[in-house]
Parts: C-alpha cells; sequence; structure tokens
C-alpha cells in the first residue's frame, strides 16, 4: 500500500465503497483488465495502462493516464495540477453522480482505449521551467549528478526543478538541491519513497 493508512479503518477506500464498487464494476464491463498498480487497481487494454481507480479525502476519481488526447466532450475531465501534462481525472462525490453520469464516464473509457489502440502519445513540452542557476551549477560540477538527473523520466526531472525553483533566496534553493542530490544519484524522482 502507497498510503499508511490502508487496509486500516481509517482508510479513504472505507468513505467511498458504493461508489467504488458502481465504478469498477462499469471499468470492468468496459472490457478493461484489472491489475493492482502503485498499490491501487489499474486497469489496462492489452497490456498497456489506461486508467486508475482512487479513494481520496473528499472524493474518488478515474484517472486516465493519457487524458490530456481525450476529446472531453462532456467536460469532466480535470487536470490535477497546473503543471499536469498528461493525466486527467473524473472527479466523483456519490454514487447518484456514477448513475447519472455513467454515459459520459464509458465514453471516456472507451475513448482511452482507442487512445491506446492507436498508439497515441502525449507530446510532453520539455523544460516547462526553467533550471534554475543554483541547480544548473551543480549540474556542471558534477558529472554523475548530470548523469543521474537526465536518465530520469521528463516528469520526475520537472518536479525537482519545480521544487528547486519555489524559494525566493538562493541559499534555499541550494538547501534543497543538497537535500536531494542523494535521491537524484539514486535515480529515484522527487516524490519516490
Amino acid at each position: 500500500m502507497r498510503c499508511p493508512l490502508g487496509a486500516t479503518p481509517a482508510c479513504k477506500v472505507n468513505d467511498w465503497q458504493d461508489e467504488l464498487r458502481y465504478l469498477r464494476r462499469l471499468i470492468l464491463n468496459c472490457g478493461l483488465t484489472e491489475e493492482l498498480k502503485w498499490g491501487a487497481p489499474c486497469y489496462t487494454y492489452q497490456g498497456k495502462n489506461v486508467l486508475m481507480l482512487s479513494a481520496l479525502k473528499e472524493f474518488t476519481a478515474i484517472s486516465f493516464f493519457k487524458g490530456s488526447l481525450l476529446k472531453d466532450s462532456d467536460h469532466l475531465l480535470i487536470a490535477p495540477g497546473k503543471n499536469s501534462q498528461a493525466a486527467r481525472y473524473i472527479k466523483v462525490t456519490d454514487s447518484k453522480q456514477v448513475l447519472e453520469q455513467e454515459k459520459s464516464i464509458k465514453a471516456c473509457i472507451f475513448e482511452a482505449v482507442e487512445v491506446e489502440k492507436a498508439g497515441l502519445k502525449v507530446a510532453f513540452k520539455k523544460n516547462l521551467e526553467p533550471i534554475p542557476e543554483e541547480f544548473q551549477q551543480a549540474l556542471d560540477e558534477n558529472p554523475a549528478l548530470r548523469t543521474a538527473f537526465e536518465a530520469l523520466t521528463p516528469g520526475r526531472q520537472q518536479g525537482y526543478i519545480l521544487h528547486f525553483s519555489q524559494p525566493k533566496q538562493s541559499k534555499t534553493r541550494v538547501s534543497r538541491i543538497e537535500k536531494y542530490v542523494p535521491k537524484i544519484l539514486a535515480g529515484k524522482g522527487f516524490h519516490d519513497r
């Protein structure tokens, strides 16, 4: 389990049992295969990740890996954050909503399957945020760090760049960089454990 509360009475899954049951049934009726990945139900088509089902504090969600490629004619999809390039999710707050939006939710699922069948890829924008001067200096001074950083996925690189760019003071940026150098050298992303 990713969450320390997983499989306990305090787990968020317990707050959304009906909604999760309805959504799971709906997803499986669309012909996807259910697997457990990253401690959560992941639904695939011919081995390709299509979507995940999640229970959060305020809602449950169907998260599409390539949601930005979906047309979303019913305007259900939400970007998880301002820097999200691929993922989109449908927010569900009660089981009645699932029943009311079933046709639209299924349309998104079937469209996501078609995206996989067609082999479409999200065109990720590189370096949305410029590399902070302090991090660039660390990369220039440490070839192993540069190699390890360049080996990370674009999303993991961007996560570090965003984290290192946030502080206004240079000494805080340097402190953050020093703290995360071992993690980068280990090939892990900012949010990886």
